[in-house]
């Protein structure tokens, strides 16, 4: 189970992020980046961030850890921004934080190399996930002590939004020619060969099973929050069998960034790198 912690100061928003998370700090004396449940999203984002980020800890990936923040609305009634106040009014209760990188910086592929091994395994797991949100556009990667970091995992699992299409979406292709690090030459058959074993029901059944309950009640067609569990572990396991073949690595689209020689350096550009 995540550990729970109480926001006891808001300190600014991340405007960057679609769904407005904050940077708060906790009664644990830690800084989180909280995402809130009252967010235009809404829950199901937040259930995404935990089973994608706990099931990606547990394969090896980097992502900040996850806790349950509890909020006392009271805290947006002296902001003065009224659409971080009406967000912090909406989100009373549990939400999400995830522990704040300071320091860390949003991967540029033109100041950061990532070997081929390492891209085959983030995009393989984004495949796993049906992760929509890891372009080139918009990497939703951290580079933090030189270290690559994923972050944002809302936009997954696109199916729990609607969950009769869960089963279609077991065969679906993974395009990756956009993706983030699809420049670096993404091993995806060593990644499949190391990852996919480890995807277990019960690795899956524990990545579910840290996503509060709060989160998962008055789910159409599901009589109990276990069994709306189990249907996640079943999707992604449904989804693992051949998942490197339905992964194409082909030509970016035409607004692709610049490809001109040398622009894979893989140069840090701060000595001594994010602190």
């Amino acid at each position: 189970m995540l550990s729970e912690v109480t926001a006891t100061r808001y300190v600014t928003p991340l405007r960057e992020g679609g769904s407005l998370p904050g940077i708060v700090e906790a009664d644990d004396l830690g800084t989180y980046v909280m995402k809130f449940t009252g967010a235009g999203q809404g829950r199901k984002t937040l259930v995404a961030e935990v089973v994608c980020g706990q099931l990606a800890r547990r394969l090896g990936l980097r992502v900040p850890e996850l806790v349950r923040i509890q909020l006392d609305p009271v805290i947006g009634l002296g902001e003065p921004d009224q659409e971080v106040q009406e967000l912090l009014k909406a989100s009373g209760g549990l939400n999400l934080g995830m522990d704040y990188l300071p320091g860390s910086i949003g991967f540029d592929p033109l100041a950061y190399e990532v070997d081929p091994a390492q891209a085959g395994r983030v995009v393989w797991f984004d495949a796993l996930v049906g992760n929509v949100d890891r372009s080139w556009r918009n990497p939703n990667l951290l580079v933090w002590h030189r270290d690559l970091w994923l972050i944002d995992h809302g936009a997954t699992m696109i199916w729990h939004h609607n969950w009769p299409t869960a089963k279609k979406a077991t065969d679906r292709p993974y395009d990756a020619s956009d993706h983030a690090l699809a420049p670096f030459g993404p091993d995806i058959a060593s990644a499949a060969a190391e990852l996919a074993p480890l995807v277990t029901e019960e690795l899956l059944t524990e990545a579910a099973a840290d996503v509060p309950d709060e989160w998962l009640v008055d789910e159409p067609g599901f009589d109990s929050t276990d069994a709306l569990r189990r249907a996640y572990v079943e999707a992604l396991l449904a989804r693992l069998p051949g998942l490197e073949e339905r992964i194409t690595v082909g030509e970016p689209t035409r607004d692709r960034p610049s490809q001109a020689p040398g622009w894979l350096t893989g140069t840090w550009p701060h000595e001594g790198g994010a602190k």
